[in-house]
């Protein structure tokens, strides 16, 4: 299913003149990199979301510290953690030498995430384009904007919120951790904190105690979806029904909130409904893609995505 929204700003058909390869080369690079490390599906999408959510898709958490200005990279929800930069570089490297100074960082990001999501097995949904490249960056921004995973429900649902999402939105946009993994340090409290383990059952925890040990191994990687981590599908949800998210934000969604914010009912029907989660998935990153892109003058195309031109 493919799902078009169109936006007074951005247009599915920006570079059908102006570069008309766009499109065919990021999704090229984007298959041949999955082919080598399925991993990067999720990675890539990551990037789109954590780009996405501070400050508008601008491209911004691309960018490298300078002697005046300090990126993105280093705030504490990205540190260690974001991953597929040089992915990106490759494909902004391509783009420059077929047709230079078009195709924005932001809308690279934009569409790697959308072509990940195929790749692995997800919906498609058409990505507008001709979003513009900040010149700054904000570090203040990326470590309040972007929901930690020790949120409780009524927390993310305002941060969502903050971005103009409703609660559907938000659990929907959350399925995207039915690929991809995460580091221990963030859900280690989760395994080892019995006042805060949401009825964690104990041979789950102790399956993920085995890689998360109570001090060291902070880096080690355990898969978001414990069933089928690699293929975007429902288990995420089935998993929450089960208590058996891996972070605190994620079981939060199911048993997580009183009877005025409980989005069970939502993760139930995702759980048993491939079609509507696959459907409202879609829509929520065309509407987390136009979160305020730069367009006609303001920004720029950066020729290098890690710097201003």
């Amino acid at each position: 299913m493919i799902l078009i929204a169109t936006s007074a700003q951005l247009s599915a058909n920006h570079y059908s003149t102006s570069c008309p390869k766009a499109l065919t080369t990021i999704k090229t690079t984007v298959l041949k990199t999955l082919l080598k490390d399925r991993r990067m599906g999720a990675s890539l999408l990551r990037l789109h979301f954590h780009d996405c959510f501070v400050n508008g898709c601008d491209a911004s958490v691309l960018l490298d510290d300078t002697s005046s200005m300090i990126g993105e990279k280093t705030a504490a929800p990205n540190n260690n953690s974001l991953r597929g930069f040089e992915v990106i570089d490759s494909i902004k490297s391509q783009l420059e030498t077929i047709c230079p100074g078009v195709v924005s960082c932001a809308d690279i990001l934009a569409v790697s995430a959308r072509d990940s999501v195929v790749a692995v097995g997800g919906p498609s949904w058409g990505v507008q384009l001709g979003r513009r490249d900040s010149t700054t960056a904000s570090i203040d921004s990326a470590n309040t904007d972007i929901p930690s995973p020790t949120l409780d429900l009524p927390e993310l649902i305002s941060a969502f919120s903050n971005k103009g999402f409703t609660p559907k939105e938000m659990v929907a946009l959350s399925g995207a951790h039915t690929i991809g993994q995460a580091r221990c340090v963030v859900f280690r409290e989760r395994i080892y904190n019995n006042e805060t383990n949401d009825n964690i059952p104990a041979s789950f925890a102790t399956s993920l105690k085995s890689n998360c040990p109570l001090t060291g191994g902070d880096d080690n990687l355990s898969p978001l979806d414990a069933t089928s981590s690699l293929s975007f599908d429902t288990a995420y949800f089935k998993n929450l029904v089960s208590n058996k998210g891996l972070l605190h934000s994620d079981q939060q969604l199911f048993g997580g909130g009183g009877a005025t914010t409980s989005t069970d009912s939502l993760v139930s029907g995702y759980a048993n409904n491939p079609p509507a989660f696959f459907s409202d998935f879609a829509s929520a990153m065309i509407k987390m893609g136009n979160l305020s892109p730069l367009t006609g003058t303001n920004g720029q195309i950066r020729s290098n995505c890690r710097k201003i031109n």
